[in-house]
Parts: structure tokens; sequence; C-alpha cells
């Protein structure tokens, strides 16, 4: 049973930014009880899967393939997960997370080759340390130029009450926290490859999630690395940036991939699944937009449809409706 990924508190965020709440970010830093999506860590799933001592307590690290590392941020309601991936020559970090721990420092310790950044999409909880590095690859999009030049609210928003579990890590100055702008050193195209000397990765991109969403393939090993495109936990598709007719050529795209792949690695909750899941996945999302799945209400404007182990959030059909319908387009 795949885990269902929580929705953030966008009314209390909404609230807290709209009317100018002092001591908001402070909240954050100081309450005490755990939210509930955190008592349910450690995710079971993580048992099974080598585990690499690091000193920043932020970050957990994990050994998922051959040379590949998973970089998971477990102590935000995101539990965003960026990947390192090494070559011979070169190293690529697809996402960088929240940009609330040290993700430079982090990459160094586990290897000294030059790293090229490159975002599964340009969300803020995927670009968050992009401002660290000198090479960042981006796809050649609107929606990645003007998530480049940066935001504060997005960010502000992931540290409010009930989106931290635990402490922020030392030093990390709340107040100040946003996502910084980054300088993109190269725009690239679907079918572009990276080479990292002796592995080579394939950028697909799968518009929909974002106009700027990919997969990276790593054809010799069979790895898929899938964004926000698929991850074990309900998918987002309801901000106004997402097309939803986008998102169903993307997953049936992704579909076909699944006989050469040997290992699917998403970007939120959990880091690796299987194979199949590109198949159910493409099959729940066209039950979704034919309409023969009932939805279920998940806050003010927003719904879950839900196929097996596959879900999405949504906006509702017609305005706010739920029941046998489809998804709005």
């Amino acid at each position: 049973m795949w885990v269902v990924r929580r929705s953030r508190t966008w009314v209390m965020v909404a609230a807290a930014i709209g009317c100018g709440v002092p001591g908001t970010v402070v909240l954050a830093q100081e309450i005490s009880e755990k939210p509930a999506w955190c008592r349910q860590l450690p995710r079971p799933e993580y048992a099974r899967i080598e585990r690499i001592p690091v000193a920043d307590s932020w970050f957990e690290v994990y050994k998922v393939a051959p040379s590949v590392f998973a970089i998971y941020e477990p102590h935000q309601s995101e539990e965003t997960i960026s990947y390192l991936i090494l070559g011979n020559k070169r190293a690529l970090l697809f996402d960088t997370g929240m940009g609330i721990g040290d993700l430079k420092a982090l990459t160094q310790r586990l290897s000294h080759l030059p790293v090229i950044v490159l975002n599964s999409h340009t969300h803020d909880d995927h670009v968050g340390d992009n401002w660290q590095f000198e090479t960042v690859y981006g796809m050649d999009t609107k929606f990645t130029r003007k998530s480049a030049i940066g935001s504060t609210e997005d960010a502000q928003a992931e540290i409010v009450p009930g989106e931290v579990c635990g402490a922020l890590p030392p030093g990390f100055d709340a107040a100040r926290y946003s996502t910084r702008p980054w300088k993109i050193s190269k725009w690239l195209h679907d079918g572009d490859w990276i080479d990292l000397g002796g592995r080579t990765m394939e950028v697909i991109a799968t518009p929909g999630h974002t106009p700027d969403a990919i997969c990276l393939f790593d054809r010799a090993n069979g790895l898929l690395f899938t964004g926000d495109t698929y991850y074990p936990g309900t998918i987002w598709l309801y901000r106004p940036e997402t097309d939803l007719t986008a998102y169903g050529r993307s997953v049936r795209r992704i579909a076909a991939l699944q006989p050469k792949v040997k290992i699917v690695l998403g970007s939120h909750d959990v880091p690796v699944a299987p194979p199949a899941v590109l198949g159910e996945l493409a099959a729940a999302f066209a039950k979704v937009q034919a309409g023969d799945v009932r939805s279920m209400p998940a806050g003010p404007g927003k719904v879950i449809y839900r196929v097996g182990d596959i879900s999405f959030l949504m906006r509702p059909r017609g305005g706010g409706k739920s029941g046998k319908d489809g998804a709005e387009q």
C-alpha cells in the first residue's frame, strides 16, 4: 500500500500572510507538538534501504542504486527527495530541495566530483538550494525563467506551524527564508542527453504538473527519476500552472517506458517504487479523466480522486461539486 502525502495547510497560511499576522515564522520554530504527518515517521519503507550516515541532521541520505544517493528532508511536510547521481567525471544533482539545510556542503561530503544541477520542475520545494551551485541547467520554458527570479511567499508558507517536524537547523534565519534567485547556465529541451562520464542521463519532457516538469532516464541502468510526475503519495494537480491534458500525455509516455525501467524514483515521501506503477498511474489518470472515479472532498476547492494505490489532488469539476465526475479541464 503506497503512502498518502498530506496536504499543506493553505487556509492557515493564507490567513497568516494576508492578515499580516506578526510572529508567524517564530511560531513555526517554537511549536512543540508534533503534526499528525510527523507522528507517522519514520516511514517503514526506509528500513529496507541502505542509509548513509551524515552529520547534518536536517537530511537523511540513502543509497538507492549504485552511485545514486537519495537526499531526503523528513523534517518538513513536503518530505522532498533530491538525488545525487554520480558518473566518472561529473555528478548530477536532480533537485535541490527546500533550501533549509546546507545541501552544497552535504554533496561535497558525498562526492568530490563537479556538480550539475537540474530540476525535475521549478516549484519552490525543489529549487531551494539552486543558488548555491555554479552550474544549473534548466528547461527552456517561460515558467522556468519566472521561477528563477525567486520568491518569498511560497517559501514562508513551508515553515508555518504544522509544516516543520522538530527543530530547524542551527543558524537558519526563518524571518529571511526565501527561494533565492539562481542563474541558469544552459537551457535544455526534450530528448537532450547529459554525459556524466560512464553514465548518460536522458531528459524526457513531462509537462503537466508544471510546464517545465521532466523525468530523467538512466537507460543503461533502468533508473527513471520521475520528479512530481509520479511519487508514491497523493499527486498534486490543482495549481494554476497545472495542465491536465499535458499531464495525461506525459504519464502515457512514461508508461510506455515500463519494460525498460527497473526502479522508479520519485521526489517525495519514499524514493523507490517498482516499474509497474507507471502503467497503474496512466490507467488511473485515464479513469479520472473519463469521469469514472468518484471524488472525495479535500478542503476548499480541492478533491481527491483515488484509484487503487494511486491518488490525485485536483480541482473539482463544475466549481466544487464532487461525486462521479471527471476533473476540471
